[in-house]
């Protein structure tokens, strides 16, 4: 129990160190996150739905709008700032990661309807087409049987 309790206090007290960080970083992460989106938008469309580009293409737009704006620091306040740099970039690898993260669900989800609408168990990760019959519930769908079977 004392084991316990040292380790929240321990814990309560890095939190609170690390909630001092400063609002300017805030806004870095923010626009991270605006422009990663953005770049993720169009590395999806381009790549037709690729995960590595996808995540690259938010981590891409995040890093370009973070070296736009450090280098208009640079040239206005004579201040370049690499923890801003760096908070921007985590912004869009958030996103990136995010994405990446609900598009794996939503096609696992939309394969598990897929499996429960055709009435066939898989085994060991594969899926046997030949054993599907064609008065399985896609039929009663009105699903021709030769699509099932591949027979176009």
């Amino acid at each position: 129990m004392r084991t316990f309790i040292l380790f929240f206090c321990v814990l309560f007290f890095v939190l609170k160190g690390y909630s001092q960080i400063g609002e300017d970083k805030v806004l870095h992460f923010v626009g991270g996150n605006l422009f990663g989106m953005v770049g993720a938008g169009v590395a999806n469309q381009i790549s037709d739905g690729n995960r590595a580009w996808t995540f690259a293409g938010s981590i891409g737009g995040s890093l370009l709008i973070g070296l736009a704006k450090e280098g208009i620091d640079q040239n206005q306040y004579g201040g370049w700032d690499n923890s801003d740099l760096l908070a921007t970039v985590l912004g869009g690898v958030s996103v990136g990661v995010t994405i990446d993260v609900f598009k794996q669900k939503k096609k696992r989800k939309r394969a598990q309807l897929y499996r429960e609408a055709i009435g066939f168990k898989i085994e060991h990760d594969h899926f046997p087409m030949d054993s599907i019959s064609p008065a399985t519930s896609l039929s009663v769908l009105a699903i021709s049987p030769s699509v099932l079977s591949g027979e176009y």
